[in-house]
């Protein structure tokens, strides 16, 4: 990073975000590739618009920001490409190309596991009119609002997070009856509700919904109480990004400082491919 060129870029909204500015991701040298790296480890999320990207190019540029994760539901993984997931409502040759109507309410992805994704990145191929959008809400700066003896009572609390119960109690895509293979690969995980970046030691609230079975020590539905009383405080439009697509546009957030959450569209009328991409993370603390 000593030789990174440090790129041009707008905020995204004021104190967060970086809009990057003049940078082809094809056509890129490494030195501006880590000037964009940078940027995103400083802002909490970057944008590029206008990309013209191919499975592979996406993939370079995500190797860039660290290791690929695997996903849980290989399933609906591009083929040839088992990085990169497919969110899309088209079913081709009578099957689903993609997981429709994935990421809706607010959440950290990949909670469930000890090691959750550092980072998330999707690539608009086809998007509806309407619709559509992607929020982000910075927990940073919902961290730094709070009064001081508020940060003092939350920090050092821990919660419950579990895949299984995200998987039968949710919205969309439920799953009443995993396999023991994805229950056995997927256990229960604990992590603390006030979280530290480790590129520059900032803090932030680490809650999602979904996930969260409760607090540690808090009976329900207290500890659940607490959990949507922080996530109604920090999804505050003050706090909060929102994101209107663009085919070719690049979008990629920090999930050790950020919330995000995707809000409907006509399905009717239109359809959405997106190409999600993750980076992997490492225990929070």
């Amino acid at each position: 990073m000593d030789t990174a060129t440090q790129v041009k870029f707008r905020p995204l909204k004021p104190g967060f975000g970086a809009e990057i500015l003049d940078v082809d991701i094809k056509r890129a040298d490494d030195a501006t590739i880590d000037g964009v790296v940078a940027a995103f480890q400083a802002h909490g999320a970057i944008l590029l618009r206008d990309q013209s990207l191919e499975p592979a190019d996406l993939m370079r540029f995500i190797e860039r920001f660290g290791g690929p994760e695997d996903h849980t539901l290989v399933e609906n993984t591009l083929p040839g490409f088992p990085k990169i997931y497919v969110l899309s409502n088209r079913v081709v040759d009578g099957k689903p190309i993609g997981a429709h109507n994935d990421g809706i309410g607010w959440h950290t992805d990949y909670s469930y596991k000890a090691e959750p994704v550092m980072s998330t990145m999707l690539y608009a191929v086809e998007v509806p009119p309407v619709g559509s959008d992607t929020l982000l809400a910075d927990l940073c700066q919902a961290w730094n609002a709070l009064p001081a003896e508020r940060q003092a009572d939350l920090d050092g609390k821990i919660v419950h997070h579990s895949w299984r119960h995200f998987m039968a109690t949710r919205e969309f895509n439920r799953m009443e009856n995993p396999s023991d293979e994805l229950l056995r690969d997927n256990p229960d995980v604990f992590h603390p509700l006030v979280r530290t970046h480790p590129s520059d030691g900032r803090k932030a609230l680490f809650v999602s919904t979904g996930t969260v079975k409760g607090v540690v020590d808090m009976p329900n539905p207290e500890g659940l109480e607490l959990m949507d009383e922080l996530i109604e405080f920090a999804t505050q439009d003050e706090f909060v990004f929102r994101h209107k697509w663009r085919v070719g546009d690049v979008l990629m957030w920090d999930n050790r400082c950020t919330l995000h959450t995707g809000t409907l569209y006509d399905d009717t009328k239109y359809y959405r491919v997106m190409h999600r991409l993750w980076v992997k993370g490492d225990k929070p603390y």
